[in-house]
């Protein structure tokens, strides 16, 4: 005699293949599983440089609202969106973090203001004078507490900004005109032309009175006149030891 079955006995049965095309249930559907491709070491290495960059980037930005004094580590950390650590971890203190900002923006602005060796002399240096207001311009709220009130404070700070203004000078002096091995007093009228620069830049961005054109055109015939004035004492030598 054969046991009648019951609903409860019965097997389960296979499910029945699906119609090709159909999709499948909610049940049924796995979430693929996202495993994190390992970056080989130049790509990590680009990673990591770049978020110190965007880093840096965001602290000029930050350092132009607000004196060094009035930020603190948490408030850099809140604008970057990371953990406090993750900046200790790259600049080691806020004041690294600051070093470290002047630096980077050193290195842009001298990257920047390049222009092209194709160009002649006097387009040369409109086209970097250009190149530098439109610079501190986009810079603004940093350039002006920079050469304002921080130049002196840090003598690392001091050492970067220093050695920016002689980097641009040798650029002229070397590639401008041709000489490698200048007599001191091309040395001195440059960096002191490069000082007007500096004064003329901070009075342009404060009274915003005068079209970055103008001011260009002011800048380049003062270097003309620099240049020559240094040229005229440096072919006299006795005279200058007379006086």
């Amino acid at each position: 005699m054969t046991r009648p079955t019951t609903p409860s006995s019965k097997r389960a049965r296979a499910p029945k293949p699906a119609h090709a095309g159909a999709k499948p249930s909610r049940a049924d559907a796995k979430p693929a599983r996202l495993e994190p491709k390992q970056p080989d070491g130049p790509r990590l290495r680009l990673d990591v440089d770049e978020r110190r960059a965007r880093l840096l980037d965001l602290g000029l930005a930050v350092f132009g609202e607000r004196s060094y004094e009035q930020i603190s580590i948490d408030d850099i950390a809140a604008r970057a969106d990371i953990s406090k650590g993750l900046l200790y971890h790259y600049f080691g203190s806020k004041r690294g973090f600051y070093v470290a900002t002047i630096r980077h923006a050193a290195l842009a602005l001298l990257t920047h203001i390049a222009p092209a060796s194709s160009l002649p002399p006097a387009e040369r240096v409109a086209t970097g004078l250009d190149a530098y207001l439109t610079f501190v311009e986009a810079r603004r709220g940093a350039y002006v507490a920079l050469m304002r009130n921080g130049v002196g404070a840090d003598p690392e700070v001091l050492e970067i900004v220093d050695g920016t203004r002689t980097a641009i000078a040798a650029r002229i002096l070397e590639e401008g005109l041709g000489l490698s091995k200048p007599p001191p007093i091309f040395r001195i009228a440059l960096r002191s032309w490069i000082g007007a620069v500096e004064a003329a830049s901070l009075d342009w961005l404060e009274r915003e009175d005068l079209p970055k054109s103008a001011l260009v055109e002011v800048l380049s015939e003062m270097l003309i006149q620099t240049i020559a004035i240094a040229s005229r004492l440096a072919a006299t030598p006795a005279r200058r030891k007379r006086r």
